[in-house]
């Protein structure tokens, strides 16, 4: 063999090897990403990409390293239920999941191919986990918060509202999560001297009527408790609070941004960011049963003055010091 052509063989038995790791490390992994809401809501891509933001940071790449299949259901248990089959068909190495009824939606269909839930409600409860420090199955992920929040949010709209003797709590009964929320501040109440009543919000015709109703009487206040419907139909629940003169509380910040008197809840977006290390590492080779259910880390209280002095409301000092978002 002459040198000129062993010299070459040793270069390309050389470089095999790299180029071969480099097409290792460049191999296309797919995420299926089921949301709750719909694709031109501005909470819903906030969360999508607060979740793409993570997976950057987490060195994925769209397009290079990774491929997402999404899918938008909407609050849309038909939808959920549909494109969890699509998506499980795709064969994605790793699903995120938005909430509980989309993480629900997609075990149901695999037991097998790893789910990261985030913003989902008593996972434990709702069957998704075993328990939270171990999971044991094919999913784990991010709590939004505990039932225990809903003591909080009459709390905090009794001391806006002193005068408030009933308050009526927007809930979807389909979703577990609105049962044990519902019962939660069912147990305040009593000490706080106010009256309940539950309105059903599976559509905007249903969402007005109970609203219409529970006003007719006065001192009356709104609580909105934590659901994909409210989202969507939260410029609709907005509108009609300011219509009954109802002072309202809601679990997201966005809710304010929109014209709502006040929130308090965790942080949505940061329920995504984290999501992705989840997702990280599990397309790097763990397994979703040794990760635990972690719970959130920020908690934002928001305070829309306009809306408010609109009420003929006065924010108490003590409240307005805590707030971490005041919109004037």
């Amino acid at each position: 063999m002459k040198r000129r052509e062993f010299v070459s063989l040793l270069g390309g038995v050389a470089a095999w090897p790299l180029a071969a790791r480099a097409q290792q490390r460049e191999k296309m992994r797919r995420i299926g990403v089921l949301m709750n809401l719909t694709a031109d809501d501005a909470e819903g891509q906030g969360r999508l990409a607060a979740f793409q933001q993570g997976l950057q940071e987490a060195g994925w790449s769209v397009g290079r390293n990774v491929r997402i299949d999404l899918r938008w259901a909407a609050g849309d248990t038909e939808l959920y239920r549909g494109h969890a089959e699509e998506l499980v068909a795709l064969a994605p190495d790793v699903f995120l999941a938005a909430g509980s009824l989309a993480a629900r939606a997609l075990q149901k269909t695999t037991r097998t191919i790893p789910i990261v839930f985030a913003n989902a409600a008593d996972p434990v409860g709702g069957g998704l986990v075993a328990s939270l420090a171990r999971p044991g199955g094919n999913s784990t992920g991010f709590i939004n918060f505990e039932f225990s929040m809903g003591g909080k949010w009459l709390e905090l709209l009794k001391q806006i509202a002193p005068g408030m003797t009933r308050a009526a709590v927007l809930r979807d009964s389909s979703n577990p999560s609105g049962i044990g929320e519902f019962a939660a501040i069912q147990t305040v109440a009593p000490s706080f001297g106010v009256e309940l009543r539950p309105v059903e919000v599976s559509d905007a015709d249903e969402i007005e009527r109970g609203i219409a109703a529970f006003a007719g009487d006065s001192n009356g206040g709104l609580i909105v408790t934590q659901n994909a419907l409210a989202i969507l139909h939260r410029k609709l629940i907005i509108t009609l609070a300011a219509r009954h003169r109802l002072p309202a509380i809601y679990a997201y910040s966005s809710f304010v941004t929109d014209g709502g008197l006040i929130s308090y809840g965790p942080d949505s977006m940061d329920s995504y960011r984290r999501a992705a290390s989840y997702v990280d590492r599990i397309l790097k080779g763990e397994k979703p049963a040794d990760l635990p259910v972690q719970a959130p880390v920020k908690y934002a209280l928001a305070i829309n003055l306009k809306t408010a002095k609109a009420l003929g409301l006065e924010v108490p000092p003590s409240v307005l010091a805590r707030a971490d978002e005041v919109i004037e």
